[in-house]
């Protein structure tokens, strides 16, 4: 059984074990799925820096027809987030919170759902209680996609992860996924060679311009 402990955010909790907040629709069906999992800042809304006003969060072109189409198709849709700004103290749980619910409410506007959220606060230069060199839930380390695969009952190994950061990239292999999708929104131009540079064994690394690039992904995963 995982210890949660109830963070300020009214929905959700921390899961102090696991170094993780999470947030989960729905009880996950027996059988096991492949999921698609997203970067948040930069993949799905514009990446303004530390995202914790709701008048700052924007909507990337196609993420919410990218993610309809998911759902219809009855793929999990997987947010997996590092929240630094938590860590270094810039903002809190509320906040996160308060920038998650607009989010989801646009998306519903549009006809479009995320199934869960997974966000670690932890950060070298994190304050206490945030601050670890190495924390094994933020990417690269895949301590939350593997977390999801618990509480979703997902197929790792042909599942997919969409960033616009290698680190996104990297957490989606050392958790064992199948492959990965970069994009050029966000931080997307700086990490594009680093991506290029990067020869991993048994990853399918693919390349896109934005989230709608991911739309391959879903007919292959649905």
């Amino acid at each position: 059984m995982m210890a949660a402990v109830e963070s300020s955010a009214a929905h959700g909790s921390f899961h102090e074990d696991l170094g993780i907040w999470i947030w989960v629709a729905a009880q996950p069906p027996v059988a096991v799925r492949p999921a698609l999992f997203l970067d948040r800042d930069g993949v799905i809304v514009q990446d303004p820096g530390y995202l914790s006003r709701i008048a700052d969060l924007a909507l990337i072109p196609g993420a919410a027809d990218l993610i309809a189409s998911a759902n219809r198709r009855g793929i999990p849709v997987v947010e997996i987030t590092n929240q630094a700004g938590i860590g270094r103290g810039y903002y809190g749980w509320n906040e996160f919170l308060q920038v998650e619910e607009a989010l989801a409410r646009e998306l519903a506007s549009r006809g479009a759902a995320i199934d869960a959220v997974f966000a670690c606060p932890y950060h070298r230069d994190g304050i206490p209680p945030w601050t670890h060199l190495a924390h094994p839930a933020r990417k690269p380390r895949p301590g939350m996609l593997l977390a999801a695969e618990r509480f979703l009952n997902l197929d790792l190994k042909h599942s997919w992860m969409v960033g616009d950061k290698l680190g996104d990239l990297l957490a989606g292999y050392n958790a064992g996924l199948h492959g990965g999708l970069h994009v050029l929104t966000g931080q997307g131009p700086e990490h594009r060679q680093f991506v290029l540079e990067w020869s991993p064994k048994s990853f399918e690394v693919r390349f896109g311009d934005s989230i709608r690039d991911a739309a391959t992904l879903v007919g292959m995963l649905g």
